[in-house]
């Protein structure tokens, strides 16, 4: 009995883990942060129950033994809680003044990462010194991301900017900036960018300002700071010089960017058509450094270590040779960690890796559960919001399967090649049993091909690309065998892309659903009974089966997508999916229907039955290309018919006033534009036909009810003149503020007759074209009409059911690292989110 408190321990320090993890856990999920003396007190307290059960230790094991573990878990959970609450405000209280937003700022700072080359330009991330506002001394943040761009278009106020230098890390640069807070964009099961901000502790991004009437950026100093970035840097841009010497041979540069990600996890190198094939193939996981081949690089490691350890008797006399191999391990796993960029991924990996090096070290045997939690605590404790990464999960849950499922833990593993072979056909097959419920969860998606693509590729990039593109940084000749080998590689999985049914793409199923599929994957995986594992498979029928709720028939439903400043509404009813415009395009290789529609469009299941758009402006159609290739089915109609690239994909029906249908009893109209034929002949008439604007197609949707929405695109004030004329039915509970609010529309005329309880403005943060504009808000508040602004709502959905109200994505999902601009208020009522007052901070 005298040892039952010491074995007892090792699970007591579980409770510890426990209550640490679900502490954070539960932080993390507030939708906002307490008063910094909440936390405090609640520090206090989970320190002082710490203590006491630790002085009171003897007395419990005698009288509660369950008391000790409970207790435990409960100070731990206080203790974290607090202790990220309280980090989280210190973060928060240093963020960007929003006085300071908009204004030219001259920084003095350093670069602490290496540039990432974009579209015309590069960006930056600088750690500021000192900064000044028309010569007076301000606090800025201490870490921001500047776009460093050169512009030349003509008439521009940034007209001739200075090319960007070559900036490297460990500079000291004084350029002039113009910030503002990072603000992503808020979409269901979208990327949320303010995390990743926060994550990278990044409080500012802004442009450095560079025109003809701009103090030039100035390099103050080269310093031998930040070792680290410059080496990485070195690497990148010599395995670029090597590979892609040309930079319009494209192929060259795909493989040249894979290599240089698999050296120097500049993930960014990686074109988004490559990007594309490895999802599809499932096997993205290993085009960057990711805990596969920091793992690989630690144990070939631990392997030369302890082979040159024993050769010396000296040596092995001071320290025995696996203790040496397991050391040397993980700190030269460590350091290459450091040299990939220090991502999450590679944080995850070393913190798993040390964890375990020091329980070999100390000699302590725990049973798996204790060190699989003993190795999320390290990565939790110090970056608490990793658990709001899918990474994270995926890694852990696939770790914890594997050890659960392991048959022979403990074992050695079977020294022959087949062995070996058969060791690793059965951890990828559990793994990819575990995982795919998960990745259903998180990514609607799941490869029916990666059982097989990863058979192959990892292998084949672990044990021969990878170890040539590094050892290409000692004789850089061998980075022309890795590209050779990542050729291979590519011409291999796009053959597994191309066969039928290659992905799946199903609707994002419900937390519950996703977390009854992953506990039936699990069983699947165990190596139970079969009659008990079968039981896995009634419980993973949810996932794969789900489908969202659709609006009644005779009711319609509106998604306003947060697409920044650009146009995309998602109307659904019963059977049938419209797709009102499809946001902007932000550059040549990026736009807003890769970004957002599509992946959109797949996690909700939605099969695009017509595309409108209203107008040629790219901030209406710059996503287009993308939702018509991934939605093959859908019918285009729209005032587009001069674009070739669209009518190379599709058939454009143009959009005339008068064009009816019905579907499931809710009714289409198209008001505007007028054929050519009936439209007024006079000179004013044709300058304005002229106009994309002009031309826009204005949509009326009506339910039986008579409640009915307006989408006008962005027509002006002259068109909202002519329907008005026409005497054209105007009314209707949502509108779609035309041209996102400019105050060349929205004109009170046009407001009276529409008499909308809720206006919509789509529009980008701190635009530069000031929408939506005061002149229109003053109309909108004089009428008593909500104004729902993207910018502080994200996306909005709203129902014919309901049409007094509009729920807000940021609202729905609010959580305290969200980015909400300052100077408008905001109401809510009590079965939806609405707008009430109309005030806007400039």
């Amino acid at each position: 009995m005298a040892d039952c408190p010491a074995r007892s321990r090792p699970w007591h320090f579980l409770a510890l883990l426990l209550g640490s993890l679900a502490g954070a856990a539960v932080q993390v999920n507030q939708a906002q942060l307490w008063p910094v003396q909440w936390y405090e007190v609640l520090a206090l307290i989970g320190l002082v129950l710490l203590l006491a059960l630790w002085w009171t230790r003897r007395w419990f094991a005698k009288n509660c033994t369950i008391c000790t573990p409970v207790f435990g878990a409960l100070a731990a959970a206080l203790l974290l809680f607090a202790v990220t609450g309280l980090r989280a405000s210190h973060f928060t209280a240093q963020a960007l003044n929003p006085v300071l937003e908009g204004r030219d700022i001259r920084v003095t700072g350093m670069v602490v990462a290496m540039p990432q080359p974009l579209e015309g330009g590069q960006r930056l991330r600088l750690a500021v010194e000192s900064a000044t506002l028309e010569g007076q001394a301000v606090r800025l943040p201490e870490l921001m991301d500047l776009g460093w761009y050169h512009r030349p278009q003509h008439g521009s106020a940034d007209a001739d900017t200075v090319a960007p230098a070559l900036v490297r890390p460990g500079e000291r640069w004084q350029m002039t900036v113009r910030l503002k807070a990072p603000h992503g964009l808020r979409n269901p099961h979208g990327f949320d960018y303010e995390l990743w901000a926060w994550e990278q502790g990044v409080q500012a991004v802004g442009d450095v300002r560079a025109g003809k009437k701009d103090t030039a950026p100035q390099r103050l100093a080269a310093t031998y700071q930040y070792p680290v970035e410059q080496a990485r840097q070195q690497v990148r841009d010599a395995i670029m010089a090597q590979l892609a010497a040309n930079p319009a041979d494209a192929a060259s540069q795909r493989v040249a960017g894979v290599v240089a990600a698999l050296v120097t996890g500049d993930q960014r190198a990686i074109e988004r058509s490559d990007w594309d094939l490895f999802r599809t193939t499932g096997v993205s996981h290993l085009m960057s450094i990711s805990g596969l081949h920091i793992t690989l690089f630690a144990w070939l490691a631990a392997a030369l270590i302890r082979l040159l350890w024993r050769r010396s008797t000296r040596l092995c006399l001071l320290l025995p040779a696996p203790s040496a191999a397991l050391v040397g391990g993980a700190l030269l796993a460590a350091a290459y960690a450091l040299f990939s960029g220090w991502g999450i991924p590679a944080q995850r990996t070393i913190s798993m890796l040390c964890a375990v090096a020091l329980l070999r070290l100390w000699g302590l045997r725990w049973p798996w559960p204790h060190v699989w939690l003993l190795t999320c605590a390290a990565v939790v404790l110090p970056d608490p919001w990793a658990l709001w990464q899918p990474g994270f999960w995926l890694s852990f849950v696939a770790v914890g399967i594997l050890f659960a499922s392991d048959p022979g833990a403990g074992v050695p593993d079977s020294p022959s090649v087949v062995g070996r072979f058969l060791s690793m056909l059965r951890e990828q097959w559990v793994v990819t049993l575990a995982l795919t419920p998960l990745g259903l969860l998180m990514f609607g998606q799941v490869s029916l091909v990666g059982f097989g693509a990863n058979m192959l590729a990892i292998p084949w990039t672990t044990l021969v690309v990878t170890p040539l593109a590094f050892l290409g940084v000692v004789w850089a000749p061998l980075w022309q065998l890795a590209a050779m080998a990542v050729q291979a590689m590519v011409l291999l999985l796009e053959w597994f892309a191309a066969v039928p049914w290659a992905a799946l793409w199903l609707p994002i199923a419900p937390l519950w659903a996703g977390m009854a599929a992953v506990a039936g994957g699990t069983l699947l995986a165990l190596s139970w009974p079969w009659p008990v594992r079968l039981l896995g498979l009634p419980l993973m029928i949810p996932v794969f089966f789900w489908q969202p709720p659709r609006p009644a028939p005779g009711q319609f439903e509106l998604l306003a997508v947060d697409v920044g400043q650009g146009t995309a509404v998602l109307v659904r009813t019963a059977t049938r999916t419209l797709l009102y415009d499809a946001g902007p395009r932000t550059s040549a290789g990026s736009d807003a229907g890769s970004r957002v529609l599509v992946p959109l469009l797949r996690a909700q299941g939605e099969r695009l039955d017509t595309l409108l758009l209203s107008h040629r402006d790219s901030d209406h159609t710059g996503g287009a290309l993308a939702v018509l290739q991934a939605q093959p089915q859908a019918q285009l109609l729209g005032s587009v018919t001069e674009e070739a690239d669209l009518q190379a994909l599709r058939p454009v029906t143009p959009c005339v006033a008068g064009q009816r249908w019905r579907w499931d009893g809710v009714e289409f109209s198209i008001l505007h534009p007028q054929p050519p034929e009936a439209a007024p002949a006079t000179v004013g008439a044709r300058k304005a036909r002229s106009s994309t604007n002009a031309q826009s197609c204005v949509l009326r949707i009506v339910a039986p009810s008579g409640v009915a929405a307006l989408l006008p695109g962005d027509i002006e004030s002259a068109q909202e003149q002519f329907l008005l004329a026409q005497n054209a039915p105007l009314r209707a509970d949502v509108l779609l503020l035309p041209h996102h609010g400019s105050k060349t529309s929205s004109s009170a005329a046009f407001l009276d007759a529409v008499q909308p309880r809720s206006a919509w403005a789509q529009s980008g943060y701190r635009n530069r074209f000031g929408h939506p504009a005061p002149e229109v808000l003053e109309r909108l508040q004089e009428r008593g009409i909500a104004l729902v602004d993207s910018v502080r709502c994200g996306a909005a959905q709203w129902s014919s059911t309901q049409p007094g109200s509009v729920h807000c994505q940021r609202q729905l999902q609010a959580r305290y690292w969200q980015h909400l601009p300052a100077g408008l208020s905001q109401q809510f009522s009590g079965d939806g989110h609405r707008v009430k007052a109309l005030e806007r901070y400039r």
